[in-house]
């Protein structure tokens, strides 16, 4: 098992049938999506759309953003987790494209989304001393910014990968090193540019509203919405070679005790910000949690804390679940469902004061996994599913118990 032909055979293994059935089930979820998308683009005016829109963009985009910092955290940490799922991660990121051209909609109409767009926030004196950071052709420089620095990152590192396919098994050295000498300074870029983009995108929704928090919060969802679609797509393909092969128990366990610890880590963070701005009680911040605590939306925030902390806290915990890869798939579809279910608890009572969730902003989650997910499983049909010749997979992945 551990022979350089069985390695040979890893990488040119492409499980096309069983890829194009996962992705057919995928697309049809996603078309049922889109046609309630496109419902409900006739039916509901248009701040509604766009609000739906940003919700549904916002969740999909961690999934890509998640991938790439979970991949260089894998090439900085090395471990047959992140070896395991590296080309789930990699093909996520080479989405980017995509999500850059599903962001021109939010683009389009700043006005509609966005207070500090609109002519009438020159009226607004916070929002007139924040107008040298909060202004629309500074919005657009910054966005194509991070853009750049996002896709140069995955794409560099997606380039490298595929070369490392295509030569000769090698040892350690310079060329598996410099997958660690660009993660460790993109690492810095990736936290960098998602903090402004969390705090451009999300966090002006409500210009008055102020987190230094805000950013790590926001990588925090975006790695556990990661790490659940990982197990998900590891698990469907755990029956498939190669990732029979190399997918058992422990790998699961790994990635079971890994989503446990992202879960307690957005707890953590979120709990953080509630203290310190209850603490505080400023009248340009508390109104953001009393909004979401109380009233209409005081329901949503219970949920929240049940379905996405309390009740995958104490099932993560058993060790069994964590090594049976099916039951924990069902614990990590439930989180994705509860990212969803927070990104329409924090955008939503921007917009709506009187009201709740809306049925536009699932059906355009669901809508846009219809483009995301064909893309994505053609990047993972497109190159080997393991990366056999890393020099460190023969003994972090076969050699262990394979």
């Amino acid at each position: 098992m551990t022979s350089e032909l069985t390695q040979a055979q890893m990488l040119k293994e492409r499980p096309t049938a069983d890829l194009s059935r996962l992705s057919s089930r995928a697309l049809l979820f996603g078309g049922v999506g889109a046609a309630a998308c496109a419902t409900g683009f006739f039916m509901v005016d248009r701040s509604q759309f766009l609000q739906s829109y940003l919700i549904a963009y916002m969740f999909w985009l961690g999934l890509t953003l998640g991938s790439l910092a979970l991949l260089m955290i894998q090439h900085l940490s090395g471990g047959a987790w992140g070896l395991v799922g590296r080309r789930i991660f990699e093909a996520a990121t080479r989405t980017l494209p995509l999500m850059a051209v599903l962001f021109l909609p939010i683009a389009m109409n700043l006005q509609t989304l966005y207070l500090w767009a609109r002519p009438e926030a020159a009226n607004d004196a916070i929002l007139v001393s924040k107008q040298a950071y909060l202004n629309v052709n500074f919005f657009y420089v910054r966005a194509v910014l991070y853009f750049a620095v996002w896709m140069a990152l995955a794409f560099t590192l997606s380039k490298w990968s595929n070369a490392q396919d295509e030569s000769a098994p090698l040892g350690p050295g310079r060329m598996d090193r410099r997958f660690r000498v660009l993660s460790g300074p993109g690492l810095v870029l990736f936290m960098l540019s998602v903090t402004f983009m969390s705090v451009d995108w999300v966090m002006s929704l409500d210009p008055h509203f102020y987190s230094t928090i805000f950013g790590v919060l926001t990588v925090g969802g975006q790695g556990l919405a990661t790490l659940a679609f990982t197990i998900l797509t590891l698990q469907a393909l755990s029956h498939t070679k190669p990732i029979s092969d190399v997918t058992n128990a422990e790998r699961f366990h790994d990635y079971g005790k890994l989503m446990l610890a992202f879960v307690m880590l957005w707890a953590y963070f979120n709990v953080s910000q509630l203290l310190i701005i209850w603490s505080a009680n400023l009248p340009e911040e508390i109104p953001w949690y009393i909004e979401r605590l109380r009233g209409h939306w005081g329901p949503w925030a219970v949920f929240v804390l049940v379905g996405h902390f309390v009740a995958p806290f104490v099932l993560l915990l058993s060790r069994d679940l964590k090594r049976h890869g099916r039951t924990l798939s069902y614990v990590a579809l439930f989180i994705l469902f509860m990212r969803v279910v927070d990104l329409v608890w924090t955008i939503g009572p921007v917009f709506r004061h009187e009201s709740t969730g809306h049925w536009l902003d699932f059906a355009m989650v669901a809508g846009m996994s219809l483009p995301w997910i064909f893309l994505f499983y053609r990047n993972l049909g497109s190159r080997a599913l393991v990366p056999a010749h890393d020099p460190y997979f023969k003994e972090s992945v076969i050699s262990e118990g394979h």
